[in-house]
């Protein structure tokens, strides 16, 4: 009888291990210091243009495969780290393309329970040049997702159209 008690009790104490265990919280983290940090990567993602800071911009994105995004232009899926890199020495770092201006306007962002995922939407004038002449998107819909991989957050998905009526806009 004295081993049933004991072999009880130890369930019972093994029970509320578990059950302190199971309720103890992670760290709370700080929310809105998190979306302050994503939101500079957002910006920074598309303003890094003005300063031809590539060691930034490459340090905003996935270095992957997992990478992409679809611009409003035709044909204009873009898949992978590799794609970024090249796309950036061939057009945003040719001399013939020259960084305007950029400004991000109502900006939301969300950020998942567990505080590695979030996403985002805002409209987008991104104004450039290309030999001169207007190459520029505005009023763009701008939608993405971030993961934070290793401490810091990365693009890992970006979605640019225009609405039904706008310039470029098709509604497909």
């Amino acid at each position: 009888m004295k081993t049933i008690w004991i072999l009880v009790g130890s369930l019972g104490l093994l029970g509320a291990v578990g059950m302190a265990c199971s309720q103890r919280q992670e760290p709370e983290m700080d929310r809105e210091a998190e979306k302050a940090e994503i939101e500079s990567v957002i910006r920074d993602g598309i303003g890094w243009a003005l300063t031809k800071d590539t060691t930034r911009m490459y340090s905003l994105y996935a270095q992957d495969d997992a990478l992409f995004w679809f611009t409003p232009e035709a044909g204009g899926t873009n898949r992978g780290f590799d794609d970024l890199r090249r796309t950036t020495e061939t057009v945003f770092l040719d001399p013939r393309f020259r960084a305007v201006r950029s400004e991000v306007r109502d900006l939301v962002i969300n950020l998942s329970r567990s505080g590695d995922v979030a996403w985002y939407h805002c409209y987008l004038d991104d104004e450039n040049e290309w030999e001169g002449q207007p190459a520029s998107w505005i009023n763009v819909r701008w939608t993405g997702v971030l993961e934070k991989r290793e401490r810091s957050w990365v693009i890992v998905q970006m979605h640019f159209s225009y609405g039904v009526g706008e310039e470029g806009g098709t509604g497909v």
